[in-house]
Formats: C-alpha cells, structure tokens, sequence
C-alpha cells in the first residue's frame, strides 16, 4: 500500500466510487465506540433483545470493532435507498390502506425484492475491490446486518443520519427506507461529521406501534416488535400479542410509514429491489397454500427465506385468524377456514397450535 496516501483524497474517491455503486452516501466512523456500551449492557441486561441469544453472547463485541476484526483502524460506512423504482408519491398511505384489508398478506416493503444482504455484500466488497486497485492490498471485512456490528452507531457518527425515536437511522434527504452496511478497515481515515437530530417533539412512531415496542424516545423492545416476532422468534408467538399483528406476516413498517420523514424517501435504481410477484397484494389464503417446495422456490434470493416455511405458516395462520376475529366475512372468511383446516394435523406442533388458536369461535358480546 502507498504509505504517502492523502487519506482526505481517498475519502473523496471512496464517496464517488460509491455514488457508481448506488449507495446513498458513504461515511466513514472510528472504532472508539465506549460511549455506547452503558447503553448495550443496560439493553441486553433487560431482557429486551428477546431470544436473539447472540446478541447477549457476543456482548461488547458489538462496540468495539478491533475486537471484532483485529487491526481495523476506521469503518467506511454505507447506506442504500430501498424503495422500488416505480414506488407512488402516496405510497405511505397505500401501505397503511394494506393494513386495513384484513384478507390481504402484508410482507414489510424492504423484503419484496431480492435478500439485501446479497446485494449490499456484493456491492460493498465491489467497493473494497476498487479501493484495493487504487492503493493497493489492505487489510478489510465487509458486513451488513451478519455480524455483531453495531450498524446504526456507526451510521450515525458518521454522519449517514441521526438516530429515531424509532431506534432507526433517518435522513433529512431519504427519510429511512434504507439498508446499512460497513467495510471494517486497517486504514487511519478521517472520519466524517455527524448531523444533528430532527425529531423534535414529534412522536409519530411511538403512538403508532401497535404493540408499544416502543417504549419511550430511542427505546425499543424487541420482544414487543412485529419484525421481531414473525422474522426472529422461534416457536409460538405470545398469545396478548396475536391480535396486535394483523394481517403482517413478514416484518413491520408501521413506525416508518407515520414518520414525517419518509415523504422524502427515495428510490433506488437497482431493479433488485423490485417487488417480487406475489409478495405484495396477496391474500392470505394464496401465500398459506405453499407447499414446502412452492415457499423454497418463490422465495429463492429473498431475505423471507431465513424464517423457513414452519415460521411462514405459523405467521400466516395467525393473520388468518385475525381476519376471522376481525369480521371477514363471506366466501373469505369460508376460505379462510377451509385453508387452516387443512392445516390443522400439521406436523409441526407449533403451526398446529396457531391453527387451533386461529379457529377458535369469536367471543360474543354481551346483549
């Protein structure tokens, strides 16, 4: 490597190879993160990471990246706009509509497309590849969202956003319909500045969470958290919980959908991120008619395929009976039952529970 490098010079370069990329912005952040530990211990202390066991078992890791990756010196820091191309000036208020439609299968926006993680990787290591010809070999790892990384402390230091109420990263340009990702390096670069917050008194996305993950400005639970408990949990869902979901079978945008910031949300150029036919405007009964076979091969590329088809039927198994507590009616809500009878002897005691949990007779109410 070129020991007389102009670090500022290749910061510069860094940005603009970026741009060619599509990444939204490129940052760069130290790896001195002791100011975020009190407030990692005190979250993993509480509980509030749920069942994602590694969270606790990897622990301070989390801030401190030359731990991590022995010898990185700075973390280059990424973000990539999401949204489809085609995506509607209203398309807020069309995904809220969803939500209201209690037949229909909402899988949340970013998980239409192909697995972000295949193409953040790809691109970031793209990124290093072009850095590498530029100065020569160094020492470097790249990550999003698949290692005990503490993506949105890097963000934000580095000036990609400020910090939600939410916990999410915003943009005053690109509100927070983007992915993260890092590129851990042995290089001492300049790190850039960081943006001030823009959240005021706005508490949009605490009020709309439905079920008050939520649980104060900048404190989520993720045990309360949609996303959470049709991604990340395992076996049955708590039952106060159910009838919270509605009809989200695959994440949850609500806090994202109320934000005020999100009017400025871009979208991306890259066709990946294009929804897949599908997984947008489905019914219900479509999606709990996939064979184990018929999940694997529709969801081929797809970040929905991690869950497994268990967790796909359990989700969707619970939405139905919520469109049935709910009041759907008709040939749907005939439907709707025929399709959880036919999963009832399901092998799996856990679907077999959500069925039985989703059929169960309304209560009446009182005369």
């Amino acid at each position: 490597m070129n020991t007389g490098l102009d670090v500022a010079q290749l910061v510069s370069r860094i940005r603009a190879w970026g741009q060619e990329l599509a990444f939204s912005q490129i940052g760069v952040a130290g790896v001195d993160l002791r100011s975020a530990e009190p407030g990692l211990l005190a979250w993993l202390e509480a509980g509030c990471h749920g069942r994602m066991d590694y969270m606790a078992r990897h622990g301070l890791t989390r801030a401190r990246p030359a731990e991590l990756v022995p010898g990185t010196l700075s973390v280059i820091t990424a973000r990539m706009d999401y949204l489809p191309a085609d995506t509607p000036p209203d398309w807020t208020g069309r995904e809220l509509q969803r939500l209201q439609r209690p037949g229909e299968a909402v899988v949340s926006v970013y998980a239409r497309g192909r697995d972000y993680h295949k193409v953040l990787r790809q691109r970031l290591q793209k990124l290093a590849d072009r850095m590498a010809a530029d100065i020569g070999p160094f020492g470097h790892r790249v990550f999003t969202d698949s290692a005990p990384v503490l993506e949105a402390e890097l963000a934000t230091r580095s000036g990609l956003g400020w910090r939600g109420k939410h916990t999410l990263v915003l943009d005053r340009d690109a509100g927070s319909m983007f992915f993260l990702g890092e590129i851990f390096v042995d290089l001492a670069l300049p790190p850039t500045e960081p943006v001030s917050g823009h959240c005021g008194s706005c508490s949009a996305c605490i009020d709309a969470c439905p079920t008050q993950a939520i649980t104060g400005p900048y404190r989520l639970d993720a045990r309360r958290c949609i996303s959470y408990l049709t991604i990340e949990h395992e076996g049955s869902i708590p039952t106060e919980l159910r009838p919270l979901l509605g009809n989200r079978i695959y994440g949850c945008d609500d806090c994202q959908l109320v934000c005020p910031w999100n009017k400025f949300a871009q979208r991306s150029p890259l066709p990946d991120f294009d929804e897949r036919a599908g997984l947008s405007g489905s019914t219900l009964v479509e999606l709990f008619g996939w064979t184990e076979t018929e999940f694997l091969q529709r969801t081929e590329g797809s970040a929905i395929r991690r869950i497994g088809h268990e967790r796909w039927l359990r989700n969707i198994a619970l939405a139905l009976g919520n469109a049935l507590h709910a009041g759907l009616g008709g040939a749907a809500a005939d439907a709707a039952r025929a399709a959880l009878q036919a999963r009832a002897d399901h092998p799996s005691e856990v679907v077999r529970e959500q069925v039985a949990w989703s059929l169960r007779p309304r209560p009446q109410a009182c005369a």
